[in-house]
């Protein structure tokens, strides 16, 4: 009884099984039957309509609304040598509607296809576009440009002009930054060399809007003879408060050089700065003065202060030398100072001159204070710069004298 039961619902589920094959192949025969009786039919097409290309039933039809005309026949050169007088007037009638026409169409033996007038596309050199202002100052061609939208400032950086002889033979280097944040600079090679070395390169500051009007520009022309010995040629100090108005002008500076940075009242003062990270020590040398204004024949020294925040850490002074309104100290010093401390400290320098009674104070007669954008601006602060940057390897300037107070 068992063994029936099994047959039978055995056999149940197969008819079941091949009552919905028998069922699912119906379907798709007639699905199939009715999708062709549907392409086969022609649709109908309204009276007010315009004209249908039909592309099941192979027929084209072309609408006779739609303006199509033919180029111009334009003739060869062996048909024109064919032609009368008055059939080469008509052909150099069609050479001026070829040199209007704007399309793709030339003529085959004026203009061949792939051809370019390369005349039409030169571009004038670059000296006659931005020739140097008349003088003998060397000068920095460049641009400024701040895309807001991206917050992003755009140098570029086009030539030198007037560059001093000394220097025409070497490789001119251009070193940028953007003061007082940016520390490590941006260097260009000029592609040629003499008195006028052209650069045309472009470079890009991330600073927001808000810092780009209080930041200034720094750049340091260098020229690196066959020894591979760099000699500074002059730097620019481009303050961007009030300069990005007009933006892709071109702007002409002159290099500040050692020999126009003695123009202060108070005289100047050679000093070169050094930093060991290892050894966590700076190291000043006070080199020479030129133009002081004296006020006694006492002698003259430098008392060197190293400062951070308000407090004075350490100070030394330097030999009295002889009373000379140039005179040279060649006296060096150092002070510990942790690097954590190096935008948080500076150097103040104090020539002054000893007071005949010596309980007296000294006189001053100028000052100067090197160090980060705390204390300092200028050539100050890019000498402090510059003595991070290059870490030890002294690095050497002529700085004025402020008034002493």
């Amino acid at each position: 009884m068992v063994l029936v039961a099994v047959c039978l619902t055995a056999g149940l589920l197969v008819l079941l099984l091949l009552g919905f094959v028998m069922f699912y192949l119906w379907r798709r025969a007639r699905d199939r039957r009715q999708y062709q009786d549907l392409v086969a039919a022609v649709p109908p097409i309204p009276v007010c309509t315009a004209p249908v290309l039909l592309v099941s039933q192979g027929s084209w039809v072309k609408p006779a609304e739609i303006p199509f005309t033919l180029p111009p026949l334009f003739t060869t050169p062996n048909q024109i040598n064919l032609e009368t007088e008055e059939g080469e007037e008509k052909v150099e009638v069609m050479k001026m509607d070829v040199l209007t026409h704007r399309g793709s169409l030339s003529v085959q033996s004026w203009y061949p296809v792939g051809t370019v007038l390369a005349g039409l596309y030169s571009n004038p050199a670059l000296s006659k576009v931005v020739a140097p202002p008349p003088g003998i100052a060397t000068r920095l061609c460049f641009s400024v440009e701040y895309r807001y939208s991206s917050e992003q400032l755009a140098v570029s950086l086009l030539r030198l002009g007037n560059l001093p002889p000394r220097f025409h033979g070497n490789v001119t280097l251009v070193q940028l930054r953007l003061l007082p944040e940016d520390r490590r600079p941006r260097q260009a090679k000029a592609r040629c060399t003499g008195p006028d070395p052209e650069f045309n390169e472009c470079f890009l500051f991330q600073v927001s809007g808000g810092r780009v009007t209080r930041s200034t520009l720094s750049v340091c022309v260098l020229s690196v003879s066959h020894d591979s010995k760099r000699h500074a040629v002059g730097r620019v100090l481009f303050p961007l408060q009030g300069e990005l108005g007009q933006a892709g002008r071109v702007l002409w500076r002159d290099l500040e050089t050692e020999d126009h940075n003695h123009c202060s009242e108070w005289g100047d003062m050679l000093v070169s700065l050094c930093y060991s990270p290892s050894l966590q020590r700076l190291s000043v040398e006070v080199v020479r003065a030129r133009g002081l204004q004296l006020l006694t024949d006492s002698g003259v020294c430098v008392q060197v202060s190293l400062q951070i925040h308000t407090q004075v850490v350490k100070s030394k002074r330097s030999g009295v030398v002889k009373a000379d309104r140039d005179p040279n100290f060649d006296h060096r010093m150092t002070f510990k100072l942790r690097a954590e401390h190096m935008d948080e400290a500076c150097l103040q320098f104090v020539v002054q001159q000893p007071h005949d009674i010596h309980s007296e104070p000294s006189i001053p007669l100028g000052l100067l204070v090197l160090g980060p954008f705390m204390y300092a601006r200028g050539p100050q602060l890019q000498h402090w710069m510059d003595m991070v940057n290059t870490a030890q390897e002294p690095v050497k300037v002529w700085h004025g004298l402020g008034r002493a107070t």
